[in-house]
């Protein structure tokens, strides 16, 4: 699984959580059925977003079955969602799929540099953005603005200089922006195409630059091109930018109608926002970012690489981050065995819609509390 919305399960309420895992067994199985097992490897928990949508949009919601057991759900059977939106979902992350395989054999990362894996590799990449394609077309969608977005990505990376930030940034935004759209069409609510492809391009920022900040390190370390160094951009411009993109996609959300958009909201608003605040965590402590209120009490501080512990010194550390209340007031709080960031699991907490109570959201109805 990849992508950067993935909500920890005490911050969605027992009814969304049940929907969110609907819409993701969902996107897998239409990748399965549709396209074969292998294709299942392209399942996303961002691509998920798109099958929620049509579904929170469409009058009656999406059309649900009764799925077999998975080791993925405990061997539990499940409703997953088997309409048109997750058909969206599987064909846009199929095409996005293949150009990330793509980039990775251009680029020699790993494995895929060498000759007869990336000769494999290509062959299963065209094999999905053909598959891919097929599958829009089943539904209405067009992938070729998908394709022709990645395709123009190299070139945009090319030219990139300092303050072109939000120049690389505009393939993403552009094929996030126009799956979103297409929710409202398939929804039968044309009313929504506008606002919908505000809230798909600057999730796009979002997402772009996320993986950026979680790529910064390691591609500085290779050599490797990174769009905040080629573009002479900061820790704290990210951020910024980060920020008024999930302040954007919070205010455009506010313009669809929707049926239901409790899992929507908790989507593309909270967890977006916990996503931000996971990638850029990292860096707390270490001039970038403060580390938060708490003072000495608050300890470990955030190491980059993260600082892994044995069993016994992560024991001793976690006894001490529950004992400082670490757990429920840091936000993020470095994992006692790991040492990645996490973030707390209090539902709402912080959230200007709730007050920062953590006792659910009343601004648009959803019970994301």
């Amino acid at each position: 699984m990849f992508g950067i919305i993935r909500p920890c399960r005490h911050r969605l309420s027992s009814s969304l959580r049940t929907s969110w895992w609907a819409h993701l067994c969902g996107l897998c199985l239409a990748l399965r059925d549709e396209h074969g097992q292998l294709a299942r490897a392209a399942t996303n928990y961002d691509g998920l977003i798109i099958s929620a949508l049509v579904d929170a949009q469409a009058q009656e919601g999406e059309p649900r079955r009764v799925a077999g057991p998975c080791p993925l759900r405990g061997m539990r059977s499940a409703e997953v969602s088997v309409g048109a939106g997750a058909r969206l979902a599987a064909a846009a992350s199929l095409v996005l799929a293949s150009a990330k395989v793509r980039d990775h054999v251009d680029d020699r990362d790993g494995t895929l540099g060498r000759r007869p894996v990336a000769g494999a590799a290509r062959l299963v990449a065209s094999r999905w953005a053909r598959q891919g394609g097929r599958s829009g077309d089943g539904v209405g969608f067009d992938t070729g603005v998908l394709l022709e977005a990645v395709d123009r990505q190299t070139s945009v990376e090319t030219a990139a200089g300092p303050g072109d930030l939000l120049l690389v940034t505009e393939p993403t935004e552009t094929a996030a922006a126009e799956a979103c759209a297409h929710t409202a069409v398939l929804a039968g609510r044309q009313d929504n195409v506008v606002p919908l492809r505000e809230v798909g391009r600057l999730f796009g920022r979002v997402v772009h630059l996320v993986d950026a900040v979680e790529d910064l390190d390691e591609d500085t370390g290779s050599g490797a091109w990174n769009p905040l160094t080629a573009t002479g951009t900061s820790i704290e411009e990210a951020r910024r930018l980060c920020d008024d993109a999930v302040l954007g996609v919070r205010l455009a959300l506010a313009d669809v109608s929707l049926r239901d958009g409790g899992l929507v909201h908790a989507l593309l608003v909270h967890e977006l926002e916990q996503a931000v605040i996971r990638a850029f965590g990292h860096r707390r402590g270490h001039g970038d970012v403060h580390d938060g209120k708490g003072g000495g009490l608050w300890l470990p501080r955030f190491r980059v690489p993260p600082r892994r512990r044995g069993a016994i010194e992560g024991c001793g550390i976690s006894l001490w981050q529950c004992c400082t209340c670490q757990y429920c007031c840091r936000d993020p709080w470095p994992g006692p065995w790991s040492g990645e960031p996490h973030g707390t699991c209090g539902g709402c907490d912080g959230c200007d819609c709730c007050g920062g109570k953590g006792d659910g959201c009343d601004c648009c109805g959803c019970d994301c509390g």
